[in-house]
């Protein structure tokens, strides 16, 4: 019989072969995390989306102490980092997904040019450039993400935090998607932005839209 433990770590694991499989994972690039009680379960260094198995996740604490598992994914304090931050963070997705990436390259975020932006509450900021797994890209993502659920890295890729593994899939899917829409839209003219009072009205709609709110992971 499988423990607690066991199936989280096969939840992590199974989140990020997905993520390999939609294309948002390539090779080693991109990490994903659990909460699991005061600390987390992260994917291990240098592991390939399509080659994770639960002995390749790792229990640590946010401090970095490894309880069990082989080395932790380098963006371990990125992880850590947003739990600190966000109590209602479940899960967390890293990746260096195509669109995503391309407009985090141009050191933008994502602007309110579509309502389903308000599930991760509101326009996404992109944070400034720093060494991939370094407490200053930590902070950095944690600073750009106040208020919201997600946020763009310059020049890295993107992260987010969802309420659990399954929601932190559709939030990450979600999310390249609203960035290659946008980028579509740009180059084919000038986007037209939603105001704020139109902003509002969607947030409102999404606090009884399904069986959880979208927009309340941000609050």
């Amino acid at each position: 019989m499988s423990t607690p433990n066991a199936a989280a770590r096969v939840r992590v694991a199974a989140l990020y072969r997905e993520l390999g499989r939609r294309g948002m994972c390539s090779s080693s690039s991109g990490n994903v995390s659990l909460r699991h009680g005061a600390g987390m379960l992260i994917t291990a260094s240098g592991i390939a989306a399509d080659a994770i198995t639960a002995r390749q996740v790792t229990e640590m604490t946010l401090d970095g102490a490894v309880r069990a598992g082989p080395k932790p994914s380098s963006e371990w304090h990125l992880h850590a980092g947003v739990y600190a931050a966000f109590p209602q963070a479940g899960a967390v997705v890293h990746t260096h997904a195509d669109a995503a990436t391309a407009l985090a390259c141009l050191n933008q975020g994502l602007p309110v040019f579509h309502y389903m932006i308000a599930g991760f509450g509101g326009a996404l900021r992109c944070a400034p450039y720093v060494t991939f797994g370094t407490r200053e890209l930590a902070d950095a993502a944690v600073a750009a993400m106040k208020g919201r659920s997600a946020c763009l890295l310059a020049n890295h890729g993107m992260v987010l935090f969802g309420r659990d593994a399954d929601h932190a899939l559709s939030q990450a899917v979600l999310l390249e998607t609203l960035c290659r829409q946008y980028l579509l839209a740009r180059a084919a003219g000038k986007v037209r932005l939603l105001s704020a009072a139109e902003l509002r009205a969607a947030q409102r709609r999404f606090l009884d839209y399904g069986p959880a709110s979208a927009a309340s992971a941000a609050t």
